[in-house]
């Protein structure tokens, strides 16, 4: 996923798991060249909505290891990952990212929406728990969508 190479290349270079957050949006803007600092800031928000880093204090620690991450030669990425994703788009990324095949995986996530009668990301959430994917911070997002139907 581009997303989480664009998160691990700072932290990658600066060899740990935490780091300024400042410091994080020159390594993506000015020393890589890779956004603008106001997009690099994008990603920082983005990248926290994602989980995939946490804030606090002014830094930013990564919630993955980077160092596990591979950032390839030439790597750029693209801007798309300025935006935030829905939470169906994060789960079908992870099951794709786990091997599973997009296109069966979409077909099987629809199925169970329509059996269910539940919301396109709970069917996706659901899925990908069967699938043995962790989808907790996505499943937290598809309850809070879910809302209140016992009246209270």
């Amino acid at each position: 996923m581009s997303l989480r190479t664009a998160i691990a290349a700072p932290f990658r270079e600066a060899g740990g798991r935490e780091m300024g957050e400042s410091a994080f949006v020159v390594a993506l803007s000015l020393d890589r060249d890779w956004f603008s600092p106001d997009q690099a800031k994008r990603l920082v928000d983005v990248a926290a909505s994602e989980g995939l880093i946490r804030r606090s204090d002014g830094q930013v620690t990564a919630q993955f290891d980077p160092q596990e991450t591979t950032v390839p030669e030439g790597f750029r990425p693209d801007e798309s990952i300025l935006r935030e994703r829905s939470t169906f788009e994060r789960v079908l990324d992870a099951l794709t990212e786990a091997g599973h095949e997009k296109q069966s995986a979409v077909a099987a996530i629809n199925g169970l929406q329509s059996e269910l009668g539940v919301t396109i990301e709970a069917a996706a959430v659901l899925y990908a728990h069967r699938q043995g994917i962790d989808v907790r911070e996505q499943a937290r997002t598809a309850r809070s969508k879910l809302g209140d139907d016992d009246g209270s």
